[in-house]
């Protein structure tokens, strides 16, 4: 059994409660928040790292145009696509 480490024992010391620990094996699947903004509901992030200028450059480019960020990532997604002769599943919120 896991021992409670050092801010469970403050805690406890501040009159506090702490939840036990259970001797189950934690669930593989991540908590869902209580709360899913709908436009987010039957979605997933898709997380990516670049330089900074390319993140100064694509919010500028999407500004200028009056779309979002997300709209114009998902354009590209969709060239991406169709160059390998795939489907062109990312959602746009624009007609641009």
């Amino acid at each position: 059994m896991k021992r409670p480490g050092a801010l469970a024992s403050a805690l406890r010391n501040s009159g506090s409660t702490v939840a036990a620990s259970s001797s189950e094996e934690p669930s593989s699947a991540p908590e869902q928040p209580a709360t899913i903004t709908p436009t987010r509901r039957g979605t997933k992030a898709i997380t990516v790292h670049f330089p900074e200028d390319v993140r100064r450059q694509l919010k500028s480019m999407a500004a200028e145009e009056g779309r979002s960020m997300e709209d114009m990532v998902a354009e590209a997604l969709n060239l991406l696509f169709a160059r390998h002769r795939r489907p062109e599943l990312a959602p746009r919120k624009s007609d641009k």
